[in-house]
């Protein structure tokens, strides 16, 4: 009989993909079997994801990978971005679409919860860094919404888990992202709850990494590959997954997990919550079996993104390695903030970048035909310049040097970044996967299945991490 198959689906905030790890003679294959486009949705004032048809999509993948699998299935894991969640009636069914982070509501909602608890308290207790877009300031807003604060919620990526027939859980790196779990006690605050006036009934309980939490259940599990499908609560997280991804060793390393937004940090083995820390926006969350990903949150490429949007609405339509190719050979006035608040936002982002600049007392750019790889080179300059004052920070607040530098995700593709990266940080730079949150996702499942039931190691990760990051793998990913 030949090894089943697995499935990993990764929530991507622009693209969503459903992939198949299958077994030929002993050796691991990739394949993205299905990609759903994705992005918030503007309904009035608010900002939403497109639930129904990311769910149709997810289908749609999973029905192609068991088509193509008749040797089985044996498990699923999904993870994806954080902070999000959605809210269930009492039949598990959402009560309405999930607003995406960067929706306005948790302004008034964060500034509601300082008087409370201060950020600085908030940060000692939970580790994580008191962004307005965190889970506990989206909670407290819902209110205002119309939003029944008693009704049970779930993340996004153990709400597909859960979708698919697995009971309702908060998966361990991905609950540490609502700023809502106790750096002591690994569990939710309870006392934090009862000050801020959330109900602790509504939150899921939570799981360890590699958790299984139930079989495919409903029309699919009639299908011949999915008859003894397992539910696996992996990383959920996906940056804890891409790094789950990375085959060596992340001792003296920082890694940048680059995409929509910028990660940027290292594994830790106890949390640092120093005013220090605080300053330099600095959080921990879990990893995805031991220690903590302390790293600090960076705008990313959805600055380009937004430009490329932009521009092609105004008949301006680039293509993505031929912008950054251009930008190589580009001049640029200066660099920018890529954290200021207004570069957070969505729409007339050159106009933004051109504020930023004129901020600093820099040229601005003309938004006109054959400037964009300047807006472009602009961008990298800025992010490049932004990862050195990280990892500067970084290494001050741990008090050690960090030899090199891992950049994995989207934007690992990105020879220009990776260069001016090396060269403002004087560090060597590696590259790892692109899709390095679906190499975690199978080796999370992969280490989950060797464990026989206990708890997943980090040796056994990285192990089927770097199995799985063999030159096959990385040819079907591409």
């Amino acid at each position: 009989m030949p090894e089943p198959a697995r499935i990993a689906i990764d929530l991507g905030a622009e693209s969503c993909r459903v992939s198949l790890l299958r077994w030929h003679e002993a050796q691991p294959s990739i394949e993205v079997v299905h990609r759903i486009p994705n992005g918030p949705i503007h309904q009035g004032k608010e900002m939403n994801w497109p639930l129904p048809e990311l769910l149709a999509g997810i289908e749609t993948g999973l029905r192609k990978a068991a088509q193509a699998a008749p040797e089985g299935i044996a498990s699923i894991a999904v993870d994806g971005w954080s902070v999000d969640y959605v809210r269930l009636d009492p039949g598990g069914r959402p009560l309405r679409l999930p607003f995406c982070y960067r929706d306005e509501r948790t302004v008034p909602a964060k500034e509601a919860a300082d008087a409370i608890v201060g950020p600085r308290e908030l940060y000692k207790r939970t580790g994580a860094q008191p962004h307005r877009i965190n889970t506990v300031y989206q909670l407290l807003a819902d209110p205002a919404c119309d939003v029944d604060a008693h009704a049970p919620w779930v993340m996004l990526p153990e709400y597909v888990l859960h979708w698919l027939g697995a009971r309702r859980v908060g998966e361990h790196t991905n609950a540490s992202h609502t700023g809502l779990v106790n750096l002591r006690t690994g569990d939710w605050d309870e006392e934090l709850f009862q000050q801020l006036g959330l109900p602790l009934d509504a939150a899921p309980p939570i799981v360890s990494t590699g958790t299984v939490i139930g079989t495919l259940t409903g029309p699919l599990a009639s299908l011949d590959a999915f008859r003894h499908t397992e539910l696996i609560a992996g990383a959920c997280h996906d940056t804890a997954s891409a790094i789950a991804g990375i085959p060596s060793s992340l001792d003296s390393t920082l890694y940048i997990c680059s995409g929509t937004w910028s990660l940027v940090g290292t594994v830790i083995h106890a949390p640092v919550t120093t005013e220090e820390a605080f300053d330099a926006k600095y959080t921990n969350i879990g990893a995805p079996c031991a220690g903590l990903c302390f790293h600090s949150l960076v705008n990313g490429m959805w600055l380009l993104k937004q430009c490329m949007n932009a521009w092609g609405a105004d008949g301006r339509a680039w293509d993505i390695e031929e912008l950054i190719a251009q930008a190589a050979q580009s001049g640029y006035p200066g660099t920018i903030d890529v954290d200021a608040e207004p570069l957070l936002l969505d729409s007339g982002m050159p106009e933004r970048i051109n504020h930023q600049l004129w901020r600093r007392r820099w040229a601005t750019i003309p938004d006109e035909p054959g400037n964009e790889p300047v807006f472009a080179r602009v961008i990298f300059e800025s992010l490049a310049a932004r990862y050195a004052i990280a990892l500067e920070n970084l290494e001050n607040l741990l008090e050690r040097r960090l030899e090199r530098i891992h950049i994995l995700g989207g934007a690992s593709r990105n020879k220009l970044l990776t260069e001016l990266t090396a060269a403002r940080t004087q560090r060597s730079v590696e590259t790892g996967h692109c899709e390095s949150s679906t190499i975690g996702n199978f080796a999370v499942q992969l280490a989950t299945a060797e464990s026989g039931g206990r708890r997943i190691g980090a040796e056994s990760i990285r192990k089927w991490a770097s199995n799985l990051s063999e030159a096959e793998a990385r040819t079907s990913l591409a």
